[in-house]
């Protein structure tokens, strides 16, 4: 570890700020959080290693008991657009604070026409998160994966995480994974997550996969497709897709068909009169329809059984569950669903919704990869916080520099998925040497997360 811990306030103590404040007290960092709402206050001091302070983040007289003289970075993820940007400008101009987060949700805030907002000299914030940006962001992920329930991308878009649901019609099942190692010598993926029955664990050589169980398999990004056509899963093109939901989230994502993807023809269901005539302004070529997405009558005119996917995204959790496993009812083959309670994640598989967005974890997932610039690259969560993904640089003080990886003692849920060796993409095996400057891409239960973070020795390095 480094000497010098870090000094942060976050301001929110909501899903994104609890779980930002948990993973940097987790890094023994010291980490104050402000919110206005003194019983959150006291769930985060309570439960984590924080320091808590009740009151409006913004103001100067909260934020100095908060210990903004001597800070180094702060967090501003309250629920108002307009508290986080002025609480940057007073942690800048009252109490000189070097690094300055935003997350802001209006659209508005991030056309490229008002860049020059967030300079110093105007209003200065160093890095602004928008949630709706990082959804869309997510979602045009999933469709473009349509057979696996979670992807995530690592190595700058090198390597890719499949999160795959293994059916009976699956090739491999019942067979060693180092026997599948054999089999396929050439294939650039590895399965570093298995949950069965509701448990996560990382796979020995030894385990086999079942029917039922959900994988989770790092692969190259050329060994995409074969990887998933392995565990039985075939690739179709997306081409016809419906989103409900017309609000900033399935705005976003149907623009970014438009501008991305020239063969897909999208239609988005918006019940809000209002919200849906501005959807219309904003998209070209997408049909826009205004009415409930839950009415299957709608969904029929929306021509529900012949889409490839549909993209619920409305502003309401159960809405959207309840969207769109009427849409899978109605014969639509994907379902992509947006849930911002995490603990509702474990109904997606009973009720046939192939995909999950939760957008609390894609901003968090963010805000991290934002401070984390030095050893650890980026940090994804995996289902209900139960195991993360680290892609990390080895430095030359880890105990893990210079061994090969079966003589490093990892952690028994702890699994090396990739290493990136200067432009080179390794599949690890227990020959291969760690060294000095190699990137590498860990899966881990959170039980295991501290004890690597020491392997690594990891400490936040800013920006």
């Amino acid at each position: 570890m480094r000497g010098s811990s870090m000094k942060v306030i976050i301001c929110g103590a909501g899903q994104v700020g609890w779980q930002i404040a948990r993973h940097l007290a987790g890094e023994r960092n010291d980490v104050t959080i402000v919110d206005v709402n003194p019983e959150l206050v006291r769930r985060a001091s309570d439960t984590l290693d924080v320091q808590g302070v009740a009151g409006f983040a913004s103001h100067p007289d909260v934020l100095e008991r908060a210990g903004a003289r001597d800070c180094d970075l702060i967090i501003a993820a309250t629920f108002s657009d307009e508290v986080n940007m002025v609480t940057c400008q007073v942690a800048h101009s009252v109490f000189g604070i070097t690094r300055k987060i935003a997350r802001l949700r209006a659209q508005s805030y991030m056309e490229s026409l008002y860049t020059d907002l967030f300079r110093r000299d105007h209003l200065p914030i160093d890095v602004v998160i928008s949630p709706e940006r990082e959804v869309a962001e997510a979602a045009l992920q999933r469709l473009a994966a349509p057979s696996t329930f979670d992807t995530e991308s690592f190595f700058g878009g090198m390597v890719q995480l499949l999160g795959i649901a293994l059916e009976e019609d699956c090739p491999v099942l019942n067979t060693p994974l180092r026997q599948l190692t054999d089999l396929f010598s050439t294939l650039r993926a590895i399965v570093a997550g298995v949950r069965r029955e509701g448990r996560l664990f990382a796979p020995e050589p030894g385990d086999q996969l079942f029917a039922g169980d959900q994988i989770y398999v790092f692969s190259h990004v050329d060994d995409v497709t074969r990887t998933l056509e392995i565990f039985g899963k075939m690739t179709k093109k997306q081409e016809r897709i419906v989103i409900i939901g017309g609000g900033n989230v399935g705005l976003a994502v149907a623009r970014a068909l438009e501008t991305r993807l020239d063969r897909i023809r999208a239609k988005v269901i918006e019940k809000d009169r209002a919200q849906a005539e501005r959807a219309a302004d904003a998209l070209e070529r997408t049909i826009v329809l205004n009415g409930d997405g839950m009415s299957a009558e709608l969904l029929e005119e929306a021509n529900i059984s012949r889409a490839d996917a549909v993209l619920v995204v409305t502003d309401d959790d159960k809405t959207n569950i309840l969207a769109a496993v009427r849409a899978k009812q109605a014969g639509c083959r994907m379902a992509i669903s947006l849930v911002n309670d995490p603990t509702l994640v474990p109904l997606m598989a009973p009720l046939d919704i192939d995909a999950y967005i939760n957008p609390r974890a894609t901003t968090v997932s963010s805000i991290l990869r934002h401070i984390r610039h030095g050893r650890v690259r980026a940090i994804y969560s995996i289902g209900d916080a139960e195991a993360e993904v680290i892609e990390a640089v080895v430095m030359g003080t880890s105990p893990i520099s210079g061994r090969m990886v079966r003589d490093i003692a990892f952690p028994e849920g702890v699994l090396v998925g990739a290493i990136r060796k200067g432009e080179r993409i390794v599949k690890p095996t227990g020959e291969t040497k760690i060294e000095e400057g190699d990137s590498i891409l860990l899966f881990a239960l959170s039980a295991d997360v501290p004890e690597v973070e020491q392997l690594l020795q990891v400490s936040i390095d800013f920006f």
